[in-house]
């Protein structure tokens, strides 16, 4: 890295602010991966991860902010405090009360909302679990999976009712509150909805490619193909590929 920041055209240009899309970029491309248990390729992803924090590292070094070091002795000291079970006398019985005791010392450490460790720029859906989560460490939290299905069951009524009176704004905010509440479904299942739906968007894709494939060699389009005729192939394509 130090060769590269004094030799490099590129890595002389990147700051902070051009690496950050970059660094999103490679998280992702960890995050596919992880997904798809491809080994080989959580290996190499993270090797680019780290590249990024000798990256930033160097960069934080450069500006006489931080170094190297100090970012790895930062995270030992904060793990060391925050698992006084390990490093302490306080006892544990379970892994909910490592997280309850995990979020009261970040508290202790300055945080003023139980939710403010929530990253504002976090997609959605694990945005909506994440805050689920930190919620549910200071009790605020349903007492079993049939009540929070009554909830879900709730929302859907309340979106229909908007969906018949029109409502554009209505329908909007009650679709949310049935995404939200499914999430929260999802948390009570031990799913991760996240995961769970880059799955299914990744068995999507492979069908269809499928199917678009078996119309080609039918000499077909699938433009070309009436609903029903692309349905037939669809649950063809279906049955042979029922645990893809």
């Amino acid at each position: 890295m130090d060769e590269l920041r004094e030799q490099c055209p590129w890595d002389k240009k990147q700051t902070i602010h051009t690496l950050r899309p970059l660094t999103i970029e490679e998280t992702y491309e960890l995050a596919d991966a992880i997904t798809g248990e491809d080994w080989k390729g959580i290996r190499e992803e993270l090797g680019d991860m780290l590249l990024h924090i000798l990256f930033y590292a160097k960069i934080g070094s450069e500006q006489k902010q931080f170094e190297l070091h100090e970012v790895i002795n930062g995270i030992c000291e904060k793990l060391i405090f925050r698992h006084p079970h390990i490093y302490g006398d306080v006892k544990v019985a379970d892994e909910e009360d490592v997280k309850r005791n995990w979020e009261k010392l970040k508290m202790k450490e300055g945080k003023k909302s139980i939710l403010g460790g929530v990253p504002p720029s976090l997609p959605a859906v694990v945005k909506a679990t994440r805050i689920q989560e930190k919620a549910k460490q200071v009790g605020f939290e349903w007492d079993n999976k049939e009540d929070v299905w009554k909830k879900v069951e709730e929302e859907i009524g309340e979106l229909q009712e908007a969906i018949r009176l029109d409502s554009k704004e209505k329908i909007e905010e009650e679709f949310g509150d049935v995404l939200f509440s499914l999430v929260n479904y999802a948390r009570f299942l031990q799913v991760d909805p996240e995961g769970v739906l880059e799955k299914t968007n990744k068995k999507f894709i492979y069908r269809f490619q499928q199917m678009e494939t078996i119309a080609v060699a039918q000499g077909k389009k699938l433009e070309d193909l009436s609903l029903a005729e692309m349905d037939a192939i669809w649950n063809e394509v279906k049955k042979q590929t029922v645990h893809t």
